[in-house]
C-alpha cells in the first residue's frame, strides 16, 4: 500500500526571510522592556525628591544592573538571530 501524499495548505503564503518571526519580536520586546526597567531603576535615586524613595531605589541597585544586562542580552540575541537570518539568504 503506497503512502499518502503530503498535505498541502492552500492560501498559505511562503514567508520571506526578511520577516521577523513572532518569537524574535517577543525577544526584542522583552529586551527593550527589561533594559528600560533596568535604566529606570538605576536612575530613580538621582531623580527622586524624597529621601525615603531614594533609599528604597538605592537598595535595588543590583536588581537594576541585572535587569539592564538581561535586557541587553535579549537585544543582542535578537540581533544575532537577525544577522544569521540575513546571512542565510
Amino acid at each position: 500500500m503506497p503512502l499518502p501524499s503530503a498535505p498541502t495548505r492552500k492560501g498559505a503564503k511562503a514567508t520571506p526571510h526578511s520577516e521577523v518571526s513572532k518569537a524574535d519580536k517577543d525577544l526584542l520586546i522583552k529586551g527593550v522592556l527589561c533594559a528600560l526597567i533596568g535604566a529606570i531603576i538605576l536612575l530613580a535615586p538621582y531623580v527622586a525628591r524624597s529621601s525615603s524613595v531614594q533609599e528604597l531605589m538605592g537598595g535595588a541597585y543590583a536588581v537594576g544592573w541585572f535587569t539592564l544586562v538581561l535586557g541587553c542580552a535579549f537585544i543582542g540575541q535578537f540581533a544575532r538571530r537577525r544577522l544569521a537570518a540575513s546571512r542565510a539568504l
